[in-house]
């Protein structure tokens, strides 16, 4: 969600099927020494990111920097149980480096410490992992973030003349996830005192599908008309939203935010249905991550330039910011960076509204 702006992923690299493969003659050098690998462990495939940006642009870095470098790619689905098979996988097979975004944040430290154990350097991606020390954690300012979202909600509330009137919904992201700690906390930070929270959940796995079932219980215990504003951390639980209030028959929708720049919710921005998206640059992130992962395979040990207390030590950081898209700010930032293109935005039931917005 920052400084380089994403382009077009021109590269595709081959990784081994299923959690990991196994090493054949290819990753030996002429020289003979064994190839570096690196791994990387996402969490889901929900949240469109993962698979369409993070995982791309990871492989596509590496690759860039490493022609030699040995890729292992595995993805959990949501399972933490998977994800440690998939971990175990990859040290067995001699990885030297783990990118790791935890789907269980909290309870992954044991792998850690078995990777360290190992003396394989491990760098959380995107979430903080907790109750162990470790040598790297890139991601975003996550409680930037959710303060982003809060001061949008709020702005919008104000120019509808319902910030003192009504009541809101929060639909924060999975309890696993300590992101979704830290989007809640900045959230709050600007909300608190200033509007009347009416429900809040903690939407396990980031679901769309229960972040839907979470507005339609809140739309039945608050009243339809006394929804003002949906405060969703993340677009796929705000499409889960507003699929609930369509079904409730709101003739207009209030306003919701929602974060990722997901390509869906940016053409529910344009058309009115979603009132923003934190936009994350995800290629900063991704090629970040794999510059640190080439260089630790190398025995390097860069400088972090900040740091962030887990609960039990301060990690070395790369923090990067995020960005809030309104309608109005979608073609000099999603655009322009090409993290879309316009023509895969502007689809027919869109055209106008991108017009009204200058995309073409």
């Amino acid at each position: 969600m920052r400084a380089t702006r994403f382009a077009a992923v021109a590269a595709t690299v081959v990784v081994l099927a299923g959690a990991c493969g196994t090493a054949d003659d290819s990753d030996t050098p002429a020289g003979g020494k064994e190839a570096p690998t690196i791994a990387l462990f996402l969490p889901e495939s929900k949240t469109t990111r993962y698979e369409a940006f993070d995982r791309p642009l990871f492989e596509a870095k590496v690759k860039a920097l490493c022609a030699e470098c040995k890729l292992l790619y595995s993805n959990a689905d949501q399972d933490a149980a998977k994800q440690q098979q998939q971990v175990e996988a990859a040290l067995t097979q001699g990885a030297d480096v783990l990118v790791l975004d935890a789907v269980d944040a909290g309870a992954v430290a044991p792998l850690v410490n078995q990777a360290q154990r190992a003396k394989v350097p491990v760098i959380a991606y995107d979430r903080l992992i907790s109750g162990i020390a470790y040598d790297y954690y890139v991601s975003f300012n996550n409680v930037r973030v959710g303060e982003m979202q809060g001061q949008a909600l709020l702005d919008a509330l104000g120019k509808r003349g319902n910030t003192a009137t009504g009541q809101i919904v929060m639909i924060n992201g999975s309890p696993t996830d300590p992101s979704s700690a830290d989007y809640k906390k900045g959230a709050h930070q600007v909300l608190d005192g200033k509007v009347k929270i009416g429900r809040e959940f903690d939407t396990p796995d980031w679901s769309p599908d229960k972040a839907q079932q979470e507005m339609e219980q809140s739309i039945t215990a608050l009243g339809r008309d006394s929804i003002v504003g949906v405060l969703s951390a993340n677009d796929g639980m705000a499409g889960g939203a507003i699929a609930a209030m369509k079904r409730a028959g709101y003739a207009t929708l209030p306003p919701i935010t929602g974060q990722d720049a997901e390509l869906a919710a940016v053409q529910r921005i344009l058309t009115g249905e979603q009132y923003m998206t934190i936009y994350l640059d995800i290629r900063t992130e991704a090629e970040q991550a794999a510059q640190l992962a080439v260089a630790t395979v190398r025995g390097e040990k860069p400088s972090a330039p900040a740091k962030v207390g887990n609960g039990t030590a301060d990690i070395p950081a790369y923090l990067l910011d995020p960005i809030p898209v309104t309608a109005d700010k979608i073609k000099d930032t999603i655009v322009k960076d090409g993290f879309y293109k316009a023509a895969d935005i502007c689809t027919a039931p869109v055209k106008a509204a991108c017009e009204r917005q200058g995309i073409r």
